[in-house]
Parts: C-alpha cells; structure tokens; sequence
C-alpha cells in the first residue's frame, strides 16, 4: 500500500533526458486534454486573473511551459479582454521547445534551466502548472525565492494535492483511455509527488514568503498566489 503522508521520491520519466520526440510529443497533447477536461487550464486562468486584475497590458513567464497550452490559454483570455499580453516560456526539453514554438509561433520560448533565462525587463507575473512536484521541497524554497525576485507584480502556481482518491482515479483514467506510456507512468506519479497544504504552508515558511491566497481546487489541485506589497 502505497503511503501517502509523504512525497514520494519516485522520479517521473519525463525528466529522463533520452525519450524521443514522439513519446514527448504525444505526452504534451495528451496532458493538454487532461488539464481541459479536469480542469487544470481553468485554475491556471484563475491564477492569471487573481494578478492581472485591472492591467490593460501584461508580461507573463510559465516555467516549465511544456507544449505552451496554459500559456495560450491565458493569451486566449487575454485577446477577449482586450489586453495586450506579452507571452513567454521556458522548458529544459529541446523537443518540448521545439514542439511548443510550432504550437504558437506568437509565445517567446527559452530552452533552458528556468534559472538561466534572460529577459530584457522582468515579467509581470510569473508562473508554475504541475511543475513544481519534480522538485525536493529544499529546490522549492530556492524556486519560490527565485520567481518572488524575477516577477515584478506576483506569482501563482497551480500543482497536486496529494491523495489517494485523485492517485487511483487517475491511475485508472490513464489505464483506460491514455495511449503514452509516459502519461500512463508519470500522471499517478506525479500525484504521488504531489503536495498537502501544510506543505506548501512549511515551504513557503522556508522561502521566507507570506502568500496571498492558498486554495484547494477541483480536481484535486492547490492555487498558490503571491503579491508582492502583501
């Protein structure tokens, strides 16, 4: 039986350096349909909102941006609104890179460490989805230092919480109706790496950070805010 009181130490194969393109490739469209069909790209929606209230023009930075799904998502929202969005991303994939600038050749993608990435005027808001549960909590406190200093108005993140309801379902999800491999091994995973809210209160503790707002969300994911001036 599979314990839950803590993160596991599993690591995911999507970190490992040699899958190809192809096993990538369908790994990002196929966690794209998850995140719409669950509901991950409407929270992620809802981080954006909770910082860009208000801005008639904004620069936002996904880490970890994968395919670039939430980042069109947001520049969808953006269009409707009227606000004049600047888009960018950044993956340590090539493949992955490769793969998200074909998808909107309009997103500004980086291939590399999120830390090494290099703007000419920070970004407004800088965020995370399903990204932050390939680290240990001690990178953690590291990243969320990181984005406080990099973000000029906030940064939100949206990942797991973990549980063993949302473990077996999306085991059993993946099972039935997922054809990569990588889904099928790293989406329960992933949860099992995934985050209580203690947690993240114990994180951010670490980071020296005071968080706007911390929420459970449907299904099964944590909303994490930061405003700077809060």
């Amino acid at each position: 039986m599979l314990d839950f009181s803590t993160r596991s130490s599993q690591t995911e194969l999507l970190d490992r350096a040699d899958i190809p393109a192809a096993d990538l490739i369908l790994n990002m469209r196929e966690l794209n349909t998850i995140n719409t069909l669950l509901g991950g790209h409407w929270i992620t929606l809802q981080g954006f909102k909770s910082l860009a209230a208000g801005k008639r023009k904004i620069s936002v930075l996904e880490i970890g941006c994968g395919g670039g799904d939430n980042l069109r998502v947001i520049e969808a929202y953006c269009r409707e609104q009227g606000i004049e969005a600047e888009l960018f991303g950044v993956d340590l994939q090539q493949d992955i890179c490769t793969f998200a600038r074909a998808q909107n050749p309009r997103l500004h993608i980086q291939c590399c460490d999120y830390r090494l990435s290099r703007f000419d005027t920070k970004p407004d808001i800088i965020f995370s989805s399903l990204f932050c549960h390939h680290f240990s909590d001690e990178a953690l406190v590291t990243q969320l230092q990181w984005m406080r200093e990099n973000a000029r108005i906030g940064f939100f993140i949206n990942d797991l919480h973990r549980h063993p309801l949302a473990y077996y379902s999306i085991r059993f999800l993946t099972t039935l109706f997922s054809n990569s491999y990588l889904v099928k091994n790293d989406a329960p995973v992933s949860v099992a790496r995934g985050f209580k809210k203690a947690e993240w209160q114990l994180i951010f503790a670490k980071a020296g950070l005071v968080y706007d707002a911390l929420k459970w969300r449907w299904a099964f994911r944590h909303l994490i805010v930061f405003r700077h001036g809060k």
